[in-house]
């Protein structure tokens, strides 16, 4: 049976910085990604997730902000795991990137 291996990615806010949360995850062995500043495209939502829902939603028009909250939900519900694997496994391209590139922007 292969191991898992648990890399946790996330910027250097206090609830991620705490020592509480450091000794946590320290304890429970697992390696960290810093997020470099002022690059949000390592965001996985900003590269993938939005690009899906915004091809989703081209030219459609919604008569309230329940109607668009209610498609969003559906579109979110129907996509599969995979979906979502999909884009965690682009991050390592795309942080890849960022650093390689000195923690600039990183171009789609």
């Amino acid at each position: 049976m292969l191991s898992q291996c648990i890399v946790l990615r996330h910027d250097n806010t206090c609830p991620h910085s705490a020592g509480v949360t450091q000794n946590l995850i320290q304890q429970f062995g697992w390696e960290q990604f810093d997020h470099p500043p002022f690059s949000p495209d390592l965001a996985p939502s900003d590269y993938h997730l939005f690009l899906n829902l915004k091809r989703d939603f081209r030219r459609r028009h919604f008569d309230s902000d329940e109607d668009a909250e209610n498609g969003v939900q559906q579109s979110l519900s129907s996509l599969a795991a995979s979906f979502f694997e999909e884009g965690v496994h682009k991050l390592v391209s795309h942080y890849d990137k960022c650093v390689n590139n000195g923690g600039n922007y990183v171009e789609k």
